[in-house]
């Protein structure tokens, strides 16, 4: 790939604080697709005075393209960063810093000079990290939900509170999923379809309760692939999906996107009092009692998880799948079970 040198040296006169005249650098693709890729730059850089000082850098390149309800997410990180909106965060809770971002109005692409942060992600995250990460959500949510912060009302385009439903909604009127879990060839257990035929049969009911819930700024991809921890505190990537969400909403990411399936349950009961706890130290959460995470869950996943099933032929991956929501069942509400 072709990196303007000139804005590398900026980049690195930033990272450094320091005046850099020249460098050597390598880069490696770390992810990407269509629409978008993220490239790991490494090298040695050189200042003023002769010294060298190695660096690793993270350089995100994203294309326009249109995401089902939400069309400004494509160029969401540039607009978050050229805002005052890493005011927001703690150190202990916070996204990598940008040392430059450009966007190219003429070819719909945006580029970010992005920190890189070394530490544990995915699924090598551990219980007592979950529950952590879960904890600072909920205080990062409780400040900003208390505080009101003037940028948050200065943003334009963040996505809006009612994806999550119209996200559901647009699933759920898909035959191909629908008819599936009502179909005699459905080879779910018994209690899973029939888990996902009560929330279809219960939406309405569940959706209300959902948004009697405090609107709070959500990250809306808050899987273990987005956190990293490190030096004991927790930093989040990947922003393109923020905006206006219900209470809670992170944590359906968070304990049933790809988490460890073995652990989820525990996940699921560690992590929602862990995040309770952390919004309760700005505002007294009582009246949420009933907090809808498990609803959010099968709202969020459902269909995506049942998508994932009928389009894969592997089928230690279908196993995956039916063990996935054989979890979910068992972090229902013990009044649920019925």
């Amino acid at each position: 790939m072709n990196i303007k040198f000139e804005t590398l040296l900026y980049v690195l006169s930033r990272q450094f604080k320091r005046n850099i005249i020249s460098a050597d650098y390598q880069t490696m693709q770390l992810q990407g697709g269509t629409v978008g890729s993220v490239y790991l730059i490494t090298g040695i850089a050189e200042t003023t005075d002769g010294e060298k000082l190695p660096f690793r850098i993270v350089l995100k390149i994203q294309k326009k393209w249109e995401r089902y309800g939400d069309p400004g997410s494509w160029r969401r990180e540039y607009d978050l960063y050229t805002s005052d909106f890493g005011a927001t965060f703690s150190d202990a809770f916070r996204w990598p810093a940008c040392y430059y971002a450009e966007i190219n109005a003429e070819e719909n692409e945006i580029q970010l000079w992005l920190e890189y942060i070394d530490g544990v992600t995915g699924l090598d995250l551990t219980s007592d990290m979950y529950e952590q990460a879960a904890l600072e959500l909920g205080r990062y949510q409780g400040k900003l939900y208390v505080n009101q912060p003037a940028v948050l009302q200065s943003l334009s385009n963040l996505s809006h509170a009612d994806l999550m439903k119209n996200t559901y909604l647009h699933y759920r009127s898909w035959p191909v999923v629908y008819d599936y879990v009502r179909s005699e060839d459905c080879e779910f257990p018994e209690q899973v379809r029939q888990m996902l035929i009560d929330i279809d049969e219960n939406a309405d009911e569940v959706l209300d309760r959902i948004e009697k819930l405090p609107l709070v700024l959500c990250h809306r991809d808050f899987w273990v692939a987005n956190l990293i921890y490190a030096d004991g505190k927790i930093a989040l990537i990947d922003w393109d999906t923020s905006g206006w969400g219900y209470l809670g909403e992170d944590l359906a990411s968070l304990i049933a996107d790809e988490s460890d399936i073995d652990h989820m349950v525990e996940y699921y009961r560690r992590c929602v009092p862990a995040y309770y706890t952390g919004f309760s130290e700005y505002t007294d959460v009582s009246p949420f009692a009933d907090h809808c995470v498990y609803e959010m869950i099968l709202l969020v996943f459902g269909y995506r998880l049942v998508e994932g099933y009928l389009h894969t032929e592997d089928d230690d991956e279908k196993t995956k799948l039916v063990n996935t929501f054989q979890k979910i069942y068992e972090m229902k509400p013990s009044t649920a079970h019925g």
